[in-house]
C-alpha cells in the first residue's frame, strides 16, 4: 500500500509537494488538484456527468486535513471543500500530471472557456451597462 511521507503546501508558488514511501515526489498546483477533484461536483457520476472547471486559474487552498489513513480533504478559496483525495488518487495525479493537464487545456479550448476567473464586470456589455 502507498502511503505518503511528506505533504507539504507551499502558499507561495501554490502547489501542494507530496512524498511517497516508494521514493515518488510530485509537485501538484492547487489549480490542477482543483479541477481534477474527486467530488461528484466535478466528475459527476460517470464519465458523462463531468463539469468542466473554468476560471480556476488563482485558487488557493485554505485548508488539508487527513482522512483516515488514506486520504486528506482540500478546502479550496473558492468554497470546493468535497472529494477526498487518496493516496492512490494523488499519486496518479502525480504520475499523469502532463497529460491530465494537456487533455483539461484542450477541453477547455473546445468548450471556448478559459482558467482565468470571469469577474462580474465581464457581463457587462459595450454601453457599460
Amino acid at each position: 500500500m502507498l502511503n505518503p511521507s511528506e505533504i507539504t503546501l507551499h502558499q507561495q508558488s501554490k502547489l501542494l509537494e507530496i512524498a511517497f514511501d516508494n521514493g515518488s515526489r510530485y509537485r501538484l498546483p492547487y489549480e490542477f488538484l482543483r479541477v481534477h477533484s474527486p467530488s461528484a461536483a466535478v466528475r459527476g457520476h460517470g464519465p458523462s456527468q463531468a463539469v468542466l472547471q473554468v476560471g480556476k486559474q488563482n485558487v488557493n487552498v485554505t485548508d488539508i486535513q487527513p482522512v483516515g489513513s488514506y486520504a486528506i480533504k482540500v478546502t479550496f478559496d473558492d468554497g470546493h471543500n468535497t472529494g477526498l483525495y487518496s493516496w492512490d488518487y494523488l499519486n496518479e495525479l502525480g504520475k499523469y500530471q502532463d497529460a491530465l493537464w494537456n487533455e483539461y487545456l484542450c477541453k477547455l479550448a473546445e468548450a471556448g472557456e478559459s482558467r482565468v476567473p470571469h469577474h462580474p464586470d465581464d457581463a457587462l456589455d459595450k454601453s457599460g451597462k
